[in-house]
């Protein structure tokens, strides 16, 4: 009799643990993946390294240097003279002149950290996009800082770059991280691509 009951002391144990981890509150609540923004640091305000005591979202700092790292991989490339470099893209804005925080490069520094700040995850004001849409955008006849239409091997090296720069900056190309911007880009493929 002892081993019945201890048998059956174990299964109402087991059955009990097995009901209460299987509520149904547990079924309705879906698993929410963390955005894009908050898995590269979210509102965590840290030290602006390029602005002396001012502080910034870790989220839009992370994303600025990703931003910058592939402006500068695009000049290296528009430098380079290689075929098929995007210079014809980017002509506009590489034949302005002056260092400070109004010429066209840091516009366009601000504005792609202000689209994917506020496209993947920021909230704040200060990641609010109000630049033009990705068709006008990318269309010379509607913005003046747009050299040409984009091909689509045009976008794919411009992807790359991206990929390039967010190695750069600690984002492994095998990481889930990573894909996921990745996809963010290509779902701007068709907008984007004009020729």
């Amino acid at each position: 009799m002892k081993f019945y009951s201890k048998i059956t002391f174990s299964l109402l144990l087991v059955t009990s643990t097995a009901l209460l981890s299987c509520s149904s509150d547990d079924e309705t609540k879906p698993i929410v993946k963390a955005t894009i923004y908050e898995r590269l640091g979210g509102t965590t305000m840290v030290a602006d390294p390029d602005n002396d005591g001012q502080m910034i979202e870790q989220g839009r700092l992370s994303y600025r240097k990703v931003v910058n790292s592939a402006i500068g991989l695009i000049v290296a490339d528009i430098q380079s003279n290689a075929s098929g470099n995007l210079q014809a893209h980017f002509a506009p804005l590489l034949a302005e002149t002056g260092t400070t925080q109004t010429t066209n490069i840091a516009k366009l520094s601000d504005n792609l950290t202000d689209f994917f700040s506020f496209n993947t995850g920021g909230t704040n004001a200060v990641n609010t996009y109000s630049g033009l849409d990705m068709v006008s955008a990318h269309d010379p006849a509607v913005n003046q800082r747009m050299g040409t239409k984009a091909s689509d091997a045009d976008y794919t090296k411009f992807v790359g770059y991206v990929g390039a720069a967010a190695n750069a900056n600690g984002v492994a190309s095998n990481t889930e991280l990573y894909t996921d911007i990745v996809a963010v880009l290509e779902s701007l493929r068709t907008p984007i691509v004009q020729k």
